[in-house]
C-alpha cells in the first residue's frame, strides 16, 4: 500500500460481492455494522456482516447477539510474535466485545476479539479449529446509544488478517485505523438512525457521527479505511499508548536479557490500564465539561461557560471568537468566512497573571484574520489546527495584525490549538487553546478531544444563538405593535408598562392603547388574548386595530365592543379576548366605560387619596357571541387616577385573584412624584410576588379635567352673515386668553367651517366650541349627517377651497358623526411661552 496514495484511491464499485482482497490493497476492507436492540436481539445486520460472520440477514435478524459473536477465547499473546505484534493496541482495552453486547457498558469501547462463526456457503472459508468450527480474527467497535427508540448498541467489526502486514513505504506499521464507507449499503432504517445519529451517541463527536450516517446513506455498504491520519472516532489517541505499550516492552526484554531469563509470556497488563485509563479519563472530561455548559438559553452566560469549562484542566488560556451575526442574535450566517469575516472577541478565561491579557486582547474587540493564520485555516476548513510550539516566525506573523500591541511574548513557545464551533456544518466561531511552555503540548489525542468539546459547545452556542435571535423578533414584532403613546393627552396624563412573559418567545396578547376623540375627549383601551405566541398576538394586533378604527368613528363603548366582537366571530373562534374601553371627556368630568371580561379598574380619588375597584357589568370576552354589552358613567373629579391592566398583573398560580386586587388597589393609592414612578410603584408591589409567568399590561391615566375658564361656546342661527359674528367672537375670546397671534388663522378657518356647516344644516343652530388646552380646539356641530371630504378645487370651481384652507393652516383637523349630525373641528398649535 502507498501511503501517499491511500487516502485518494476511491472504493471499488464492485465491493459488494466479494471484493475484500481488492479493498485491501487500496487500502479498505469490508466493515460489518450490526445493531442490537434493548432486549439484545439484532435488529440490523449488514451485507458486511453477512460476509464476515458467514450467517444471512435473515438468520441473524432476531436472534441473540451474543449467540451471533460468540468469543473463541483469549488471542495470541502480543509477544508471541509478529503476526499480531502489530495490532497490540486493540488487545484488551478494557472490557471485551461479550460485555459490549450484553450491554454492561455505558461508554464507547473497542478491541480484538477471535470469534467461532458457521461455514459460509460460496465464499472462502476461515481457517477451521480442532472442532472444524472457523474462527474469524476481528477488530471491533461498539457504540452504545441512548434516548429515544430501539436501538441499544452499534457494532463495527472488520476481518484483522486484512490488515496482516506492514506498509511498505518506509517500514513501519499501519498506526491508525478508521470506519469508512462504500457503495451499495442495505441499510434500512438508515435515515431515521441518521436523524437521531447525535442524540442516540453523545460521546461520539458531531463530525464523526454526521460522517458514518451520512456515508452510509450516500457511499453504501460499510468497508474500513485505514491511515496513519486517521483514528477510529471517540476512541482516543492510540498512537500515545502504543509508544508507552512498546516502551514496555522493551523494558521487559531488556530486563528479562539482563537476568538470563525467557521473556515472559503473560500479557502485560501495564501499557493496557494506561491506555484505558486515559480513554476513561477523557471521556469524563467531556462528560463534566458537557454538565457545565448549556444550563441556560443565555448567549452571554453560555460563552463564559464554555470558557471556564476548559480552564485550567485542559489549557492555560482560552479566547473565545464569535461572528458578527451570531453577536448579534441575527439570523444564521451565510457563507464560508473569507478574510473580510469580523470576529468579536466574547470571552477570554486564562491563569496567567491578572491583567496581562487585557489590555493587548480585551474582550469586545472585533477584527478579521489574515488568510496565512491558523485561525483561517480552523474557520474556513471547519478543523481543529494543531500547532505543537508557535516558533518566532509564527509568532510574528500572528502579532502582524495587532495594530501597536505585541502580542509575541504571550503567545510564542505556547502549545496552541485551534477548535471550530460549528453547528449544522456552518462555523459559528472558534476557540483558541494555548498551553504555557513548560506544560505538555497539545496532541492529536487532544486534538480529537478539543474537536469534540467544540463540537458540544458549538451546539450549546447555537442553541442560545437561535433562543437570541428568536426573543429579538418576538420582541421586535410585540414592540411594533404596542403603540408608543404620549404622554399628554387632553386633559390627562398617561404612562404605561408591558412585561412580557417568562415563556419562550416573550410575545402574548396583551395590549393597550390610547385613541384621540374629537370634544377633548381620550379614549383609554387595555385588551388580553387569551394565550401565548405568534397567533395571540396577530390576533391581538387585528383587534387593536380594529378598537382604533372604531373608536375614531366615534361610537359608543358598549356599541363598540359589540362590533368587536362581531368581528372576532368572523375572524374565527379560535381565540378568545378580554377588553376594558373607557371614554374620558375632560371638560364634562366624566368616564364612560364598558367592560367585555376583563377585570375592573382601579380609581383613585384626589380629594381623600382613597381607592377603589369601580363596579362594572363583567360582560362576556369577546369572540363568545350574542351578549350584550352595558356601559356605566363614572364622575370623575381632577386629579383622580385610573389604573387598567391585565390579569397578569394581579392574577398568581395557586392564590385567589382577590389578593392580587387588594394589592392593587393598595399600590395604586400610593404617594407618588410623577406618572412613572406610580407605575413602578404598582409593578414592584405586584411583580415581587414571584410566580408570574403571564404578561402584564398597565395603563395609568391621571384626570386632569379641563377648567370651566379655558372652554367657550357660542350658538348661531343659520343665516350666512352670522360667519362674520362667528370671526369677531373667536378673535375677542383668543385676545382674552393672551392668544392673539392666532386670532387671524383661526378667524379664517372658523369662517369657512361655520359657513359650511349654516349651509348644509337642515334647520338646527350651528353650535361652535372653543377649548384651550394644549392646543387651541375649535369644533363646529350641525345637523347633517354627511361628512365632509378633501376635495381638489380647479380655477373655475366654486366649491372645494374651503376644506383646503383648513387642511393648510391646521395642525390637525378632521369630522365625526354625532347623534343630532356631525362635528368638524380643527386644532392650532399653541405658541410657546
Amino acid at each position: 500500500m502507498d501511503r501517499g496514495t491511500e487516502r485518494d484511491t476511491p472504493p471499488s464499485r464492485g465491493a459488494g460481492s466479494g471484493a475484500a482482497p481488492e479493498a485491501a490493497d487500496t487500502g479498505r476492507i469490508p466493515l460489518a455494522v450490526v445493531v442490537v436492540d434493548r432486549a439484545g436481539l439484532v435488529s440490523h445486520w449488514s451485507s458486511g456482516a453477512r460476509r464476515l460472520f458467514g450467517v444471512s440477514k435473515d438468520e441473524a435478524i432476531g436472534r441473540h447477539a451474543i449467540d451471533l459473536l460468540p468469543v473463541s477465547g483469549a488471542l495470541p499473546d502480543i509477544d508471541d510474535g509478529p503476526p499480531h505484534e502489530e495490532y497490540a493496541p486493540y488487545d484488551g482495552l478494557g472490557p471485551g466485545l461479550g460485555t459490549s453486547l450484553d450491554g454492561g457498558l455505558g461508554y464507547p469501547s473497542a478491541g480484538r476479539a477471535r470469534l467461532t462463526v458457521p461455514e459460509p456457503s460460496g465464499t472462502e472459508v476461515p481457517p477451521a479449529d480442532a472442532c472444524g468450527r472457523n474462527r474469524v480474527d476481528v477488530l471491533w467497535w461498539a457504540y452504545p446509544l441512548v434516548g429515544p427508540g430501539s436501538e441499544r448498541l452499534l457494532v463495527l467489526a472488520a476481518d484483522a488478517e486484512a490488515l496482516h502486514r506492514p506498509d511498505t513505504g518506509d517500514g513501519r506499521l499501519v498506526e491508525r485505523i478508521a470506519p469508512g464507507f462504500a457503495l451499495h449499503t442495505d441499510f434500512p432504517g438508515a435515515e431515521h438512525l441518521a436523524r437521531r445519529l447525535p442524540e442516540i451517541l453523545p460521546s461520539m463527536s458531531v463530525g464523526d457521527s454526521a460522517r458514518i450516517v451520512s456515508q452510509v446513506l450516500e457511499l453504501g455498504y460499510p468497508v474500513l479505511e485505514f491511515s496513519q491520519n486517521d483514528r477510529v472516532p471517540v476512541t482516543p489517541d492510540w498512537g500515545v499508548a502504543r509508544r508507552v505499550e512498546r516502551r514496555v516492552r522493551r523494558e521487559r526484554a531488556a530486563r528479562a536479557a539482563a537476568s538470563g531469563r525467557p521473556l515472559s509470556k503473560e500479557p502485560d497488563d501495564e501499557g493496557e490500564d494506561l491506555e484505558y485509563a486515559a480513554v476513561r479519563e477523557r471521556l469524563e472530561f467531556l462528560n463534566e465539561v458537557s454538565g457545565k455548559i448549556g444550563t441556560s438559553l443565555d448567549l452571554a452566560r453560555t460563552i463564559g461557560e464554555v470558557s471556564r469549562a476548559v480552564v485550567p484542566r485542559f489549557t492555560d488560556v482560552a479566547g473565545t471568537y464569535l461572528r458578527e451575526q451570531v453577536v448579534a442574535g441575527e439570523g444564521f450566517p451565510d457563507g464560508v468566512p473569507d478574510t473580510r469575516t469580523m470576529w468579536h472577541r466574547v470571552a477570554l478565561e486564562h491563569t496567567d497573571e491578572p491583567g496581562r491579557w487585557d489590555d493587548v486582547v480585551p474582550v469586545g474587540e472585533a477584527m478579521p484574520f489574515p488568510a496565512h493564520t491558523p485561525f483561517f485555516q480552523c474557520m474556513t476548513s471547519g478543523e481543529p489546527v494543531l500547532v505543537p510550539r508557535i516558533s518566532e516566525q509564527l509568532g510574528h506573523a500572528i502579532a502582524s495584525q495587532f495594530d501597536k500591541r505585541d502580542i509575541r511574548p504571550l503567545i510564542t513557545g505556547r502549545s496552541m490549538l485551534v477548535v471550530p464551533l460549528k453547528a449544522r456544518h456552518v462555523v459559528l466561531g472558534f476557540m483558541i487553546l494555548l498551553r504555557h511552555p513548560e506544560r505538555v503540548e497539545f496532541n492529536d489525542m487532544d486534538r480529537v478531544t478539543g474537536a469534540e468539546l467544540a463540537a458540544r459547545a458549538g451546539l450549546v452556542l447555537d442553541n442560545a444563538r437561535m433562543y437570541t435571535h428568536q426573543e429579538n423578533v418576538a420582541e421586535t414584532l410585540q414592540d411594533s405593535m404596542l403603540p408608543h403613546i404620549p404622554p399628554r393627552m387632553a386633559g390627562c396624563d398617561i404612562a404605561t408598562r408591558y412585561l412580557p412573559g417568562t415563556l419562550l418567545g416573550r410575545i402574548g396578547g396583551d395590549w393597550f392603547d390610547s385613541v384621540k376623540l374629537p370634544g377633548a375627549r381620550t379614549a383609554l383601551v387595555v385588551g388580553d388574548v387569551m394565550g401565548h405566541g405568534l397567533n395571540s398576538a396577530a390576533m391581538m394586533g387585528q383587534l387593536r386595530t380594529a378598537v382604533q378604527t372604531m373608536a375614531a368613528l366615534d361610537l359608543p363603548p358598549a356599541q363598540l365592543l359589540r362590533n368587536l366582537d362581531d368581528l372576532a366571530q368572523r375572524l374565527g373562534e379560535t381565540y378568545l379576548a378580554t377588553c376594558l374601553y373607557a371614554v374620558y371627556d375632560p371638560i364634562a368630568g366624566e368616564l364612560h366605560l364598558a367592560n367585555a371580561g376583563h377585570i375592573p379598574p382601579v380609581l383613585v380619588r384626589a380629594g381623600d387619596g382613597r381607592s377603589e375597584l369601580l363596579d362594572l357589568p363583567t360582560g362576556a370576552p369577546i369572540g363568545v357571541g350574542g351578549v350584550p354589552f352595558e356601559a356605566v358613567r363614572v364622575r370623575v373629579a381632577p386629579g383622580d387616577r385610573l389604573v387598567m391592566c391585565t390579569d397578569g398583573l394581579v392574577e398568581m398560580r395557586g392564590e385567589d385573584i382577590g389578593v392580587g386586587l387588594a394589592t392593587l388597589c393598595e399600590s395604586a393609592a400610593h404617594p407618588a412624584a410623577s406618572m412613572d414612578d406610580a407605575c413602578d410603584t404598582i409593578i414592584r408591589a405586584l411583580n415581587t410576588r414571584g410566580g408570574r409567568k403571564d404578561d402584564v399590561a398597565l395603563l395609568l391615566a391621571r384626570l386632569a379635567g379641563i377648567e370651566p375658564d379655558d372652554v367657550a361656546e357660542w350658538t348661531f342661527p343659520l343665516d350666512p352673515a352670522q360667519a362674520g359674528r362667528a370671526r369677531a367672537v373667536v378673535r375677542e375670546q383668543l385676545h382674552d386668553w393672551g392668544l392673539a397671534q392666532l386670532a387671524g388663522p383661526a378667524e379664517l378657518m372658523v369662517s369657512e367651517v361655520v359657513t359650511n356647516a349654516v349651509r348644509h344644516s337642515h334647520g338646527r343652530p350651528v353650535m361652535m366650541r372653543l377649548v384651550r388646552g394644549d392646543t387651541l380646539l375649535c369644533e363646529v356641530d350641525d345637523d347633517d349627517h354627511e361628512l365632509p371630504t378633501l376635495l381638489s378645487a380647479g380655477p373655475g370651481d366654486e366649491a372645494g377651497r374651503g376644506l383646503r384652507v383648513v387642511s393648510t393652516l391646521a395642525r390637525e383637523w378632521g369630522a365625526s358623526r354625532t347623534a343630532v349630525g356631525k362635528s368638524v373641528w380643527f386644532e392650532l398649535t399653541l405658541p410657546r411661552r
